[in-house]
Formats: C-alpha cells, structure tokens, sequence
C-alpha cells in the first residue's frame, strides 16, 4: 500500500487538500516487474522475433495478418521498441522525459523549470514534449520518448489512454503524474485536488456574502483539471443551499484571455443580477475584467471576478484578480526530488502520493 503525506507544514493562510484518500490506493505496478522485451512479442504473437522486428519497420516481406497479429500483441504488452539498445552499453541515459499540455502556459512553464531546476541538482537533462491538451497526443509522445529509454517520466494530470497507462506500467522506470490526484495513480503522485482547490474559492467567496455565483469553463472535457473544478464549483453551491447554473461553457480548452469577455458578457446577459463569477484560470477571469473596463461595469461594485492559478497577469491587472495559488514551480520541484530518490533506491521502494498546497488569494477583484 502507497504512502500519503504533504509537502510541508500547512500555514494558516494556505490549505492542503487532507482528504479520506481510500479511493487512491489501487493495485500498482508490481516493484520489479519485467519489462517486455521482442522474444516476449514473439512468442505471444507464435512468430520468430526477426519477424517481429521486420513488422515493427514495416517491413514489406511480412503480410498483413501478421503485422496486425503482431501490433496487438504488442499493445497488450506495452512493449515499445529500444532504440537506444544498439548504442549504449548501460540503462543509464541521464535523462528524464516530462509532458506538459502547453508550453505557452506560464503555469506549466513554472512547472517545467521546477523540474529542471532538480533535475540540475542530480546531472540529470530534461526532455520536454507538449500534448496540446489531447491524451492521443500524449501516447504517441510517450511512445517515442520510451523508445530512448528515460530514466523516469513526469506527467501532467491522471487521464491517459488504456495503452498509454500499458506502456508506462511495463517500462520499469519511476512514473510520477502532477497536478491530478488520479484514482488510479500509474506509480507516484505529486498533486492537489483540483475540485477541492475551486471549492475553497467559492466558500471562501461566499463567507463574505456573495450568493449568486456564475461560472466559466471550456466547452469540452479534454481538460480534465478543468472538469473537476467546474464539479468542485457545483458541490460548492449544493453544499450552501445556493441555486445552481448559471455556468457559462466559451471555447475548447484550454480557454484563455481571448475567450473571457465574450463568455462574461454572454453570462451577464442571461443571468444580469450575478454577484461574482469564477473563471476556470485567471486568464479568462483577465479577459472578463478587460471586457467590463470596456463597458464600464464596475469591477467588483457592479460584479465580482475570481480566477485559478494565479498568473502573473492576475497579480498587476486593476484591479488585482482574487486567485488560487498552486505553486506550480514547486510541483515540478517535488515531482523531480521524488524521482531523483526512487532512481537511488534502486529495486528498495514504495509507491507515494504526495500532496501540494494551495491556498486563495484574496484581491481587489472579488
């Protein structure tokens, strides 16, 4: 069984999210498990492991059936072709593969470099790829990146597609997934609850007195950290006894500055008595906060805006927006140290979920 515990001290002004975590430990990676090698494919597939490799490139001389037989059986293994075997004399590459869903994104950038800046620590490289918020993506990604063979893998988020989860499950190697708590962690987990983190926005909202609260997401499901604070807003809202609605779905994720003021507007003219409305980041919250400056709707006389994440954009707009704070540079920090001490253990470890802070950050806006 996996082992809980925080990142540090809870403060009075920060909350972590301590929740009853039983949901979380799962089965797990057998410690140790071999990793699928061609002879395996070869013999599940009943063919000679030449033809194996012959399949894998495409090779004309094998027919159709075969390949086919062959590319399921290596989908049901996980295994993925070494391509770094023919030129390394050791499992050592010295680096570390890490997906990040945008690189445009302040946010995840501060997350990257945290990693970057540990991984430092112990002569490790990063290998960065982006997923544009798509879990197909993600697993063409990661089977090109374990192709050459990571020491370890850093993930955004717990949402991965079956053959991805197959491929990182058979690779051997440590496998941390950020910024979720996934139900199913792969291996390790360095995260917050995303549902639980807006929660605390909307309550910590309506003990000043805020009641009728709207909301503004992306119109899909694609992201997932967003889905669970769209759900985190709506247990907010049943929790006191408040009317639900008035959420307002503008653009495909991941929604941003562009999007909020024609989503605030829409919002606005459907439901105009709105007190205070949460934007699923603050990138869309400074859209809407442009947007009511452009209109003169007073900001947060007329109607109050709250962001998630607090970007910096949030910090020296006027007014200032009412945010979330993740500490998404300490994230990749954690994620990278947690890695660093499971490539010393070596085959001595134990599978770990530790939890990040957050905490509201009470502004001019809200």
């Amino acid at each position: 069984m996996g082992k809980v515990k925080t990142d540090r001290t809870r403060k009075s002004s920060e909350r972590t999210n301590s929740l009853d975590f039983p949901t979380y430990f799962g089965s797990r990676r057998p410690s140790g498990r071999p990793v699928p090698t061609m002879a395996d494919v070869a013999r599940h597939a009943g063919v000679s492991t030449m033809t194996v490799s012959r399949a894998l490139k495409n090779d004309a001389k094998v027919s159709s059936p075969t390949r086919e037989k062959i590319l399921r059986t290596v989908s049901e293994l996980g295994y993925v072709l070494d391509q770094a075997a023919g030129s390394l004399s050791s499992r050592k590459t010295g680096f570390i593969a890490a997906l990040v869903p945008s690189i445009n994104n302040s946010n995840f950038s501060d997350t990257a470099r945290g990693i970057t800046d540990e991984l430092g620590r112990a002569d490790l490289q990063l290998l960065l790829g982006y997923t544009d918020y798509s879990d197909e993506s993600e697993e063409r990604l990661i089977e090109a990146m374990l192709r050459r063979r990571p020491e370890g893998v850093i993930l955004t988020g717990g949402v991965h597609t079956p053959h991805t989860r197959r491929m990182l499950s058979s690779a051997a190697i440590p496998v941390i997934e950020t910024w979720d708590l996934p139900r199913e962690p792969i291996d390790q987990v360095v995260g917050f609850s995303n549902e639980e983190a807006m929660h605390l926005l909307i309550m910590t909202l309506a003990a000043k007195g805020y009641r009728r609260f709207g909301y503004v997401g992306g119109t899909t499901t694609r992201d997932s950290r967003g889905e669970q604070r769209r759900k985190g807003f709506m247990r907010a809202l049943d929790e006191l006894g408040l009317a639900p609605g008035r959420i307002v779905s503008w653009g495909v994720p991941p929604i941003s500055i562009e999007h909020g003021g024609p989503a605030i507007v829409t919002l606005l003219e459907r439901w105009p008595d709105t007190e205070v409305v949460a934007f699923v980041s603050d990138l869309p919250a400074f859209g809407a906060l442009m947007e009511c400056k452009r209109r003169n709707i007073q900001v947060p006389e007329q109607v109050a805006i709250a962001g998630f994440g607090d970007y910096e954009v949030g910090a020296f707009s006027h007014p200032r927006i009412t945010t979330v704070d993740v500490d998404c540079y300490g994230i990749g920090r954690l994620a990278a140290r947690r890695l660093i001490e499971l490539l010393h253990a070596g085959g001595s470890r134990h599978d770990e979920i530790i939890l990040t802070s957050f905490r509201v950050i009470e502004r001019e806006s809200a």
